[in-house]
């Protein structure tokens, strides 16, 4: 079994912080979870993500 892809970490983070977005791709999904609460994990495919990262580059908010 090969294993997990890493987590990459938003450029926005800054220092290096424990308060960062971190992203990784699995099999057809894209893993979301906030560096300070890890176990914490969502997925969702990767055209809905390029649609909400789309939406939140155009500076709307709803």
């Amino acid at each position: 079994m090969s294993p997990e892809p890493a987590w990459q970490r938003s450029s926005a983070c800054g220092g290096g912080g424990n308060n960062c977005l971190e992203m990784r791709p699995t099999t057809g999904l894209i893993q979301v979870r906030e560096s300070e609460a890890p176990g914490t994990v969502i997925a969702t495919s990767p055209a809905r993500m390029t649609a909400f990262i789309t939406h939140i580059k155009a500076g709307r908010r709803s």
